[in-house]
């Protein structure tokens, strides 16, 4: 059984939740609803004193999303430590900017399903899905 978690650390994650930042919105767009691959992400997963931008379980992969507070010494020095915890626990991080995203977001989903396929050799057959995907234009538009 999953620990409860705090209320104000809760209330934390369901603030995040609700005030994405439109790089944010636009993945989530494209990874909710198992959209990639059949894969299930969570977005603003909770997990142990950090709270991941997309998580997905399954492969233990997290994907964050990195705005202009990452790029300070105090924003490093987080996102490394994060690191260290995360990579601990076996799970993997992939990085990108929100500009990034925003400007290239088919090259980042083509980023992170290269980043599964080692994980899987059976990535490219389940649910019949090609290993190749395109947003649709509705998530291109945002």
């Amino acid at each position: 059984m999953k620990a409860a978690l705090a209320p104000a650390y809760l209330a934390c994650v369901r603030q995040l939740r609700r005030e994405q930042t439109d790089a944010e919105k636009l993945l989530w767009y494209c990874l909710r609803g198992r959209q990639l691959y059949g894969l299930k992400f969570r977005r603003q997963y909770p997990f142990g004193p950090y709270v991941l931008d997309f998580y997905c379980h399954e492969y233990k992969l997290c994907v964050e999303l990195d705005g202009g507070q990452h790029y300070t010494s105090a924003g490093l020095q987080h996102d490394e430590q994060r690191q260290i915890f995360l990579t601990s626990h076996g799970i993997y991080t992939l990085q990108f900017s929100n500009r990034d995203v925003l400007q290239h977001l088919e090259a980042i989903l083509l980023h992170i399903a290269e980043a599964i396929k080692p994980l899987t050799p059976t990535l490219s057959q389940r649910e019949g899905r090609p290993l190749s995907w395109a947003p649709s234009a509705d998530a291109v538009a945002g």
